[in-house]
């Protein structure tokens, strides 16, 4: 994840949920990384702020479950195999390669805001490539819209392959569902919307935030039959409330339970749900030396795996200079 700030809820029940099914799982050996090189890509005149966030962000890791006993747990940028694999894979990936990858044309409309013209930019997913290959990873946890991403990885790979031999394995995509979680205004939950519900949010602040959430736009009244299927409360039922979604589904289509006593149930029950979490990441956050020290650890593991494979890379590609 990249270090733009606090995460919301929308990282947790979707990204997160699925990290710490991996990790719990005993089939994988899971990396968990802050990519601080990726968010300097397009935050690099407000860069002060960085290492804040990468202790935000850890908070919010351990607080969701993230276990660094369980997974490595690490800062790309303290691990400086990362870049070097990226300078080597940069030498061999056609310039098209990158200029055709949707996501790259996708961002640069959304963030028109910053200059973006870098070659730091338009090669991150090079950078990104070496962040899964550097530890020849072979299953990467990703979202449906992320698979372009993952098959230009993949080319890298059978590229690097083809002029140096077989080392690197073409990683294979592990699909992870990630539920609707809509903002407060119905949109998709996003810090640009500036309508999120974040993993630090008190319970006083979940709480407000949810009764001024965005319902049914179409019930005016009371008793006007309602559409939950298009209201951002009843999707968080339909995430932590599951034993009572179809009484409230039915009770909203009916007229039978009103809009405002609809998000007074939703908020006892999320601020239930989130105290557990909220208080394990108070406690994380009052104590940034003791994460500092769990990720320096991380930074450490990583590297000695990254290092290892790197040497051999740079050995099949001629680049490993007389040891």
């Amino acid at each position: 994840m990249r270090p733009t700030g606090k995460l919301h809820l929308g990282h947790y029940f979707g990204v997160l949920a699925s990290w710490r099914r991996f990790q719990e799982s005993g089939e994988y050996q899971c990396y968990y990384m802050v990519a601080d090189w990726h968010a300097f890509s397009s935050e690099y005149k407000n860069s002060s702020v960085l290492n804040r966030n990468i202790i935000e962000v850890a908070a919010d890791w351990l607080a969701s479950g993230i276990d660094p006993a369980k997974s490595v747990v690490f800062v790309q940028s303290a691990v400086p195999e990362h870049t070097e694999l990226a300078l080597l894979f940069s030498m061999i990936v056609p310039l098209p390669w990158l200029e055709r990858n949707p996501t790259y044309k996708e961002l640069k409309t959304e963030l028109k805001n910053k200059d973006l013209h870098t070659i730091g930019f338009l090669g991150y997913p090079v950078l990104q490539a070496a962040d899964i290959l550097i530890y020849r990873a072979n299953s990467v946890p990703i979202g449906e819209d992320q698979l372009p991403h993952l098959e230009l990885t993949r080319e890298i790979a059978r590229r690097f392959n083809n002029f140096y031999g077989d080392y690197f394995p073409e990683p294979a995509a592990v699909l992870t569902e990630t539920p609707k979680v809509p903002g407060t205004d119905n949109r998709k939950m996003s810090k640009s919307y500036d309508n999120c519900l974040y993993i630090s949010d008190s319970p006083q602040t979940l709480r407000e935030k949810v009764l001024r959430m965005v319902t049914d736009p179409a019930r005016v009244r009371r008793n006007d039959p309602g559409h939950p299927e298009v209201c951002s409360v009843f999707a968080f039922h339909k995430i932590i409330n599951l034993d009572e979604t179809p009484q409230i589904e039915s009770d909203c289509q009916s007229a039978g339970i009103g809009c405002f006593d609809c998000k007074k149930n939703m908020a006892e029950k999320l601020i239930n749900y989130m105290a557990p979490v909220y208080e394990k990441r108070l406690g994380w956050i009052q104590r940034p030396g003791q994460i500092i020290e769990m990720l320096n650890d991380g930074n450490q593991r990583a590297g000695t795996v990254a290092g290892d494979n790197l040497k051999k890379a740079k050995k099949m590609a001629g680049m490993l200079w007389h040891e």
